[in-house]
């Protein structure tokens, strides 16, 4: 008797959601509690603390929502057999446009336009309600409904210029692999992956934002000295328009050897004064400084090497397929099977990646301190708590589990610790 492959994953992802919503359980009565972290009485103002409470209550309403009806048609499309339904539908289509059904590329790319669809028919009442209600609602969406719409027509663009010819990539390499196949996948996808974190900052993320170089001044002559004082290859030093979409605030740096660009939300620089927007880049240099980035790309790729080793191990298993409903072996639907079937694993390295994560953020926050920076980015990272309306109260075993910046009370306890050892 095959084994019950399906049943199986549809069971983990029910158990899993179980364990999930407890989780969420303990965390909405940490958002409950009247009163802030005895850490932080005096440090966050009381309005900004009820105002945070008030959005951590909203976000988490309707979470359970969305995460409730995901289980149910995820369940759903899995029990019901409306995976290997919309498959055949998708050939019939094509059948129906006087396209060769028999095209293993065509069908793929008539399912996935399907499912792009279905996805964005699915997720658009959450996704407006989200940003025109609770975002609204919070004083930070500053989005128009016609801007809104425009970024999903121009995702849908990108997605149809892009997708194409990568599915036709990976479904030539499983056709030609050999065994070599998760070699040859492997290496295609890490090709992909630098020439997309080539092309995006450069020309796709420009067709959503409007990067400009950051005006001379105090900000940037501070910036271009850390830069300089660590031998970090600042090549241009961006301002984006975030606060056309939200007032939420962040900063990254990308770009590869000798050319790296720092951006920064020009809601930071509207938030932060000038030392601690310095200082937030100091934390992000230590990230660069102690190779933190290096570690997690080259980790990224163990475990993309890895998840298609155990592709190509199930690739042919007609059990496997037959068990979701399959009575054909097409490559995409196979990919799709075994990232189901490894869920479990998925979910252990996702928290062990998070554990990673939250160590890095600890060293990078102590690089910073070093640097002198200690009470711009205490006081940073307290503003940026207050106007970002992040939950101040967190459950552990939440954290633990979902976190991959520490909470401010362990980041603003790790400082203040490290300012005593040095007294």
């Amino acid at each position: 008797m095959a084994f019950p492959y399906m049943e199986a994953v549809v069971g983990f992802m029910i158990l899993m959601y179980f364990f999930e919503t407890y989780l969420d359980l303990r965390q909405h009565a940490a958002y409950k509690l009247p009163t802030l972290p005895k850490p932080l009485e005096g440090v966050i103002g009381q309005e900004k603390f009820q105002k945070s409470r008030a959005y951590s209550l909203d976000k988490s309403r309707f979470h359970f929502m969305h995460e409730f009806v995901s289980i149910l048609m995820d369940s759903a499309i899995l029990l019901f057999g409306i995976l290997p339904w919309f498959w055949k539908k998708s050939g019939e289509f094509l059948f129906l446009a006087g396209l060769n059904a028999e095209n293993e590329l065509l069908h793929t790319l008539s399912f996935l336009a399907g499912v792009m669809i279905w996805s964005q028919i699915t997720d658009l009442p959450f996704s407006l309600y989200s940003t025109f209600v609770i975002e609204a609602r919070h004083g930070f969406n500053k989005q128009t409904v016609w801007l809104f719409f425009w970024d999903i027509i121009k995702g849908i663009f990108l997605s149809v210029i892009i997708g194409p010819p990568i599915v036709a990539a990976i479904i030539i390499i499983v056709q030609k692999g050999g065994p070599y196949l998760a070699i040859y996948l492997w290496g295609f996808m890490f090709v992909l992956s630098l020439v997309m974190m080539t092309l995006y900052p450069t020309l796709i993320a420009p067709l959503f934002n409007k990067f400009t170089p950051l005006p001379e001044g105090e900000l940037r002559e501070s910036i271009e000295k850390l830069a300089s004082s660590l031998t970090f290859p600042l090549k241009k030093l961006f301002v984006v328009d975030g606060s056309t979409r939200s007032n939420h605030s962040n900063a990254y740096m990308y770009g590869f050897f000798k050319n790296k660009r720092i951006v920064l939300y020009d809601t930071l620089i509207q938030q932060c004064k000038t030392e601690e927007v310095v200082a937030v880049i100091a934390h992000e240099l230590g990230h660069w400084k102690l190779n933190h980035t290096m570690y997690s790309f080259i980790a990224v790729q163990i475990l993309t090497f890895l998840q298609f080793g155990g592709y190509t191990l199930v690739r042919n298993s007609s059990d496997l397929f037959k068990s979701f409903g399959f009575d054909t072996q097409p490559v995409l639907i196979g990919l799709i099977i075994f990232q189901h079937t490894v869920i479990p694993l998925q979910h252990l390295v996702s928290f062990a990646l998070n554990l990673v994560s939250r160590s890095f953020e600890f060293q990078a926050d102590a690089f910073a301190k070093k640097l002198g920076y200690a009470s711009e980015l205490r006081s940073g990272l307290v503003k940026l708590q207050e106007e970002n309306l992040s939950a101040m109260n967190t459950d552990p075993w939440y954290s633990a589990y979902h976190y991959s910046h520490p909470p401010l009370v362990e980041r603003l306890a790790a400082i203040d610790k490290s300012d005593k050892k040095e007294d």
